[in-house]
């Protein structure tokens, strides 16, 4: 049984295989055990179970549409901007941003309320593409789960039995557990920041954003760091890049009032109790509303 377990591992390996492939965020060669292809299927299949995982799509289509907005901007500038990108934003209370294979990402209502501009959201994003295009998940998650996991997700594209259920769930468990290497996150800050200022964002936001999630974790651990591991001199790189390469460049987008009325708007709204409609009362019939009871005093 272990002899035709080994042999159906190597038969998958052989057949998913795709040969050595150049990182276009490090321009170094490195071995790709999947193809591009591969990539999407994943994210065809899995996207929709991380997605429910997360608390399920944020419920109110305008603000979807902003969010997609943005990350199709920042997208265009990319070096795969031929993927076809899916910017999502979840109902989830926890700090943090998820990149799926093949395209699919994913921004927690949580992360959505610390930010306070559109450009934040702009180097949020543009930092998740940046782990698409360097395919950092689907190399973290064969750190994190093992080749022969990863192999049965991938083979199990299509499939429905009870075999490809497990490989599913430890797929959608590894996704929303990795961690990225912390070259893969300097990888992505430098990368994303470049997206934010090809796009016409300011890139100042990109140090703005890694203040206010070092902030809050000077008072909680935030789930975004579990995930992205933070570099050392994390600001001090960001803002030597900065001085370096952009500091000649003219004022560009922070779009605070935008985010403010597409973003922050939208979810003060739903934080807030429902008014009934007028003509409808809450309280039941034959009983007094609470605040005429009596207190036995």
């Amino acid at each position: 049984m272990v002899k035709r377990f080994t042999w159906l591992v190597a038969g998958l390996t052989l057949g998913l295989v795709s040969g050595c492939a150049v990182n276009p965020l490090t321009g170094q060669e490195e071995l790709m055990f999947f193809s591009e292809d591969k990539d999407v299927q994943l994210g065809e299949k899995y996207a929709p179970q991380i997605e429910q995982a997360l608390g399920g799509r944020f419920p109110d289509e305008n603000l979807q549409d902003y969010i997609n907005t943005v990350g199709q901007r920042i997208a265009r500038f990319c070096h795969r901007p031929d993927i076809a990108y899916h910017f999502t934003a979840v109902d989830e209370k926890q700090v943090n941003a998820f990149a799926v294979p093949g395209g699919y990402i994913f921004i927690t209502k949580g992360l959505l309320e610390k930010l306070d501009c559109e450009a934040q959201l702009a180097a949020i994003l543009g930092h998740e593409i940046g782990h698409v295009v360097a395919r950092d998940t689907m190399a973290a998650l064969s750190r994190q789960i093992g080749m022969t996991a990863l192999l049965g997700a991938a083979a199990s594209v299509g499939g429905s039995g009870s075999g490809d259920l497990m490989a599913g769930t430890a797929f959608v468990s590894g996704v929303l557990s990795l961690q990225y290497s912390r070259d893969d996150e300097k990888a992505a800050d430098m990368v994303g920041m470049a997206y934010l200022v090809q796009a016409g964002y300011d890139p100042r936001a990109a140090v703005e954003t890694m203040r206010i999630l070092q902030e809050l974790q000077s008072v909680r651990p935030v789930e975004f760091f579990s995930t992205h591991p933070n570099p050392q001199n994390r600001v001090a790189y960001l803002e030597e890049r900065i001085e370096r390469r952009y500091g000649m460049i003219g004022e560009l987008k922070m779009g605070r009032e935008d985010y403010e009325q597409n973003v922050l708007a939208v979810l003060a709204e739903h934080k807030s109790p429902r008014r009934p409609p007028d003509g409808v009362t809450t309280e039941v019939e034959g009983h007094e509303p609470a605040s005429s009871l009596e207190t036995g005093s």
